[in-house]
């Protein structure tokens, strides 16, 4: 399994397959989380895991992520602290 399938696996895992597999997600949020994974398929393992980090701190993502917390779904913000235990510096260099 090459990097960028760990990565992905874990977020299909932890956050975009429950949403997607919602039938209570409203069709905006399912909308934005596949054009997240279409962004996100596009990018080296390093450039994810820069990814992830900068769609916490954008205005977009920002506002999208309040939209999925009032839809009670998990978001970035909620496995951010185990996502960089596991995608840190020495995981990207191995």
């Amino acid at each position: 399994m090459t990097k960028e399938q760990e990565l992905m696996q874990y977020l299909h895992n932890k956050v975009f397959d429950p949403i997607l597999n919602s039938t209570t997600v409203s069709s905006k949020i399912k909308s934005g989380v596949n054009l997240t994974i279409a962004r996100m398929n596009r990018l080296s393992a390093e450039k994810m895991v820069q990814y992830f980090w900068s769609a916490l701190a954008t205005e977009n993502a920002i506002t999208f992520s309040k939209h999925m917390k009032a839809e009670g779904v998990k978001r970035f913000e909620d496995v951010m602290e185990e996502f960089r235990d596991k995608f840190n510096d020495s995981w990207i260099r191995k």
